[in-house]
């Protein structure tokens, strides 16, 4: 069973920017249940993947193992984790992504 954890920073956030558009986010972002491969990939930090989701001028970023995503297929996907970490409007983009690199180093 896929995994999805969004951190509670970034479920704030969402609730405080969308408001009752929220429940759609939370689509976009749970539908990577049955999509995993779904996202633009960003960049890649040893193992771990770093993509995003677009909804509407917003951008949502997340981390997924890429030797699980690539090695097992559909039926197979049972403890692949995908973590949301940030979102950010277009003109914040890259500072967020290098953010998101800069911690995932660290790691």
């Amino acid at each position: 069973m896929i995994r999805i954890v969004i951190t509670k920073e970034l479920r704030n956030n969402i609730f405080k920017t969308f408001k009752q558009d929220s429940r759609n986010v939370y689509k976009l972002l749970l539908s990577l249940k049955k999509q995993p491969n779904k996202g633009k990939l960003i960049s890649t930090i040893g193992t771990m993947l770093l993509k995003e989701l677009k909804y509407r001028s917003f951008r949502f970023y997340f981390i997924i193992d890429g030797n699980s995503l690539y090695l097992f297929n559909a039926e197979k996907l049972e403890e692949l984790l995908i973590q949301f970490m940030k979102m950010s409007k277009k003109n914040d983009q890259q500072k967020t992504i290098d953010k998101i690199k800069e911690i995932l180093r660290r790691i």
